[in-house]
């Protein structure tokens, strides 16, 4: 039977500014769990207008839902992909699916992610940019 770890509120209150590279971008862990070497995290993020996360990609997979504004999200080829309020969409772990998050537009965008990855890792690994965004 698999090792189930107790469900518990992560101890942050509000939204806390997220790592460099990233800016103009907070989020708060809304709960955590392990089961059998997989750590689940839901987690809400906004992004203000002009902010991005920075390149990056994860160990696992995540499930990301706009509630709020229009999210540009282009992968490591730069090609313009926006993702509108309402919309669910799926981000598949590993490097190959580097992306950046970032608004463009005069509203705060608003996430709900589902994080699946494994458990002791980061949420997130930054890289440089590709060469097509510099």
């Amino acid at each position: 039977m698999a090792e189930v770890a107790f469900f518990r509120r992560d101890p942050q209150r509000g939204y806390r500014p997220n790592p460099a590279p990233a800016t103009g971008t907070a989020s708060r862990v809304l709960i955590r769990f392990t089961v059998a070497g997989r750590e689940f995290v839901l987690r809400r993020t906004v992004i203000e207008p002009g902010g991005q996360s920075g390149w990056h990609y994860h160990d696992g997979t995540l499930w990301v839902l706009v509630t709020g504004g229009d999210l540009d999200h282009p992968w490591t080829d730069c090609v313009p992909l926006t993702h509108r309020r309402g919309r669910i969409f799926r981000e598949p772990g590993g490097r190959a699916h580097a992306h950046l998050a970032r608004n463009l537009g005069a509203t705060p965008v608003k996430l709900t992610v589902l994080y699946i990855k494994p458990a002791g890792s980061p949420l997130a690994r930054g890289i440089d940019p590709p060469p097509c965004a510099r």
